[in-house]
């Protein structure tokens, strides 16, 4: 085997040609057969055989892209993402309460390690995940994530210590979503291809939907029956949501043989797959900031406490549209190029928007609106931009392992958001700027990964 072969790809003639796109694949610079494809699939790694191979995968491979039976996966992935992911778009709600209230003595960056941890392990734990998922399925995953998120939760409402919080839900609640909403992104691969895009876009709705719902379930029912009640109904709730996940979601394709639940960092040498990589660690280092700081903001700049918990779920309605329709576009321009798009959206509203006119309502809430549909793109997209450079039944290893990296980025992003405010005298402005450029920073590399996959041409479908 020569350096240059590349594992767990299968063969492409040594083109760039457009129309193996149109297949969900890459046209790599090497022909050659990987050694790893090789074992796994029982396929020959002769250079006469590579077209041939190529060619019976692709066959063997055909996609429902429709059905009661794919359609209804994509259902329980709502139902299962809507309680997760919708968590995780409420950050802002929690922190914001507990900084107020059991926490007040803490400053925010100190209280943000709680939630950088908490977002750091959904996305780490997922090396383990997406392998896992490859080869047993869904359903022995879904159910103890299922089960640890409810008991987070059920645990967070008795809360009163700083390591209370970081155990029940920065550690517990971390591993726990991990185990959830990874399997419910990665089976709608199962049964499309060519409407990946929308489907997964449809799917994650729910986790912008779960964003708007929960704070506002949060802020009415602190007030009616205190923290440690409202904490609990939303437990409730999320316990119905993850047993229709469980019920609903499947696989359809089967393990790959001698599947291994390991990772392999090998997959990093492909230089198309290391930068979008390096864009996604960017993209994600600067999301979550301002989905934790917009209340806090709201309330430095001397909103109302009430206009400060409503700014969250306005900025993930707008999620919500983000994450359907930039679906159906990425499946006509390509994902990356929707990402790249909703990316520059993102830095405009940043400097535009957010840091000129920030401290005005109608400035506040459009930012929430533009940067709450770009984001939602990023999110439902993103992961449809990693299948587009891997084979179908490796997306899980694939996935885990871009994520794995990112989860460096979302472990950091709030403490030294907080570090920021904190080092510029609890103004905001450094925050935004610091925001912006991760942004920047990402749309460069996801650029240079197309180019590194299909050329220079801005307007080829990728």
């Amino acid at each position: 085997m020569e350096e240059t072969e590349k594992a767990d790809y299968p063969s492409l003639p040594e083109t760039r040609d457009p129309t193996y796109l149109e297949k969900g694949q890459v046209g790599f610079e090497t022909s050659q057969k990987s050694e790893i494809f090789a074992q796994e699939y029982g396929v020959s790694s002769d250079k006469s055989n590579a077209s041939t191979g190529h060619e019976t995968l692709l066959g063997d491979e055909t996609y429902p892209e429709g059905g009661l039976r794919a359609w209804l996966v994509v259902l329980g992935s709502w139902c299962g993402l809507l309680a997760s992911l919708g968590l995780m778009n409420s950050i802002a709600t929690l922190q914001t309460y507990i900084a107020t209230n059991q926490l007040s003595d803490y400053d925010e960056g100190t209280i943000g390690w709680i939630f950088s941890l908490y977002t750091a392990l959904c996305f780490l734990c997922g090396v383990y995940v997406g392998p896992l998922f490859d080869r047993y399925g869904p359903k022995w995953l879904i159910i103890p994530g299922g089960i640890g998120i409810v008991a987070s939760i059920m645990l967070l409402s008795v809360c009163t210590e700083y390591w209370h919080f970081m155990l029940s839900w920065g550690i517990l609640n971390g591993v726990a979503t991990s185990l959830l909403f990874t399997p419910c992104l990665t089976a709608i691969g199962h049964f499309f291809r060519e409407r990946r895009g929308f489907a997964s876009g449809l799917a994650s709705t729910g986790g912008g939907l779960g964003g708007v719902a929960f704070p506002l379930i949060m802020q009415s029912l602190f007030d009616k029956v205190g923290w440690g009640w409202a904490i609990r109904i939303l437990g409730f709730v999320c316990l119905l949501l993850f047993t229709f996940a469980n019920l609903l979601v499947r696989k359809r394709l089967p393990p790959a043989k001698n599947a291994s639940p390991h990772p392999d960092f090998r997959i990093m040498k492909d230089k198309p797959f290391l930068l979008l990589t390096i864009g996604v660690f960017f993209l994600e280092f600067g999301l979550f900031i301002p989905l934790a700081y917009i209340s806090s903001y709201a309330l430095a700049n001397g909103f109302s406490e009430k206009f400060a918990f409503q700014i969250l779920p306005i900025l993930n309605a707008a999620s919500v549209i983000g994450r359907a329709l930039p679906g159906w576009w990425a499946d006509k321009i390509g994902p990356f190029n929707t990402n790249m798009i909703s990316l520059c959206v993102t830095i405009f509203a940043c400097y535009v928007v957010w840091l000129p006119f920030g401290h005005t309502t109608p400035g506040l809430v459009i930012f929430a609106l533009m940067f709450g549909f770009s984001t939602g793109n990023n999110i439902s997209i993103t992961p449809v931009c990693v299948g587009k450079l891997c084979h179908t039944q490796h997306y899980g290893r694939y996935y885990a392992t871009c994520y794995t990296v990112v989860s460096i980025a979302v472990l950091l992003s709030l403490p030294v958001a907080g570090s920021i405010v904190k080092a510029t005298g609890g103004n905001y402005w450094g925050l935004i700027l610091f925001t912006g450029l991760t942004q920047l920073i990402a749309v460069v590399a996801m650029y240079a990964s197309k180019v590194a996959s299909v050329g220079w041409s801005p307007w080829t479908n990728f």
